[in-house]
């Protein structure tokens, strides 16, 4: 089996969550979550850590229900702290890699070509 691999891109506002058959980087967009508590203002830091545990609980179900194994992290470097504080021991050895630059606004074939060049 290839196994399946899911690539995070987040910041405090949103999280895009991507799949791809083994180490590829052919990304299918799978999820796209967004902190409600996001206005168009300022997000607070209570409301960013909200978030991250969401979107970790997000991978924690992805994990259990087996379906990646293989996780790709390219995260603003405060966000990607709040997240990884928040998986499990078990989900964070499924980390392979780890970008801590924020990539949230690019398109898929953006993001692909950046992960190439690094």
């Amino acid at each position: 089996m290839i196994g399946m691999t899911w690539l995070v891109v987040a910041d405090g506002g949103r999280a895009r969550v991507f799949q791809t058959p083994g180490l590829t980087l052919d990304l299918h967009e799978k999820e796209s979550l967004i902190n409600t508590e996001y206005t168009g203002t300022m997000l607070t830091e209570k409301d960013r850590e909200k978030f991250a545990k969401r979107v970790a609980e997000y991978l924690e179900a992805g994990r259990l229900h087996q379906l990646y194994n293989r996780l790709r992290l390219a995260i603003e470097p405060k966000f990607l702290g709040m997240v990884k504080a928040d998986l499990s021991e078990e989900t964070r050895r499924l980390i392979f890699e780890q970008t801590s630059e924020d990539l949230s606004t690019l398109n898929a074939r953006e993001i692909e070509a950046h992960l190439r060049r690094h």
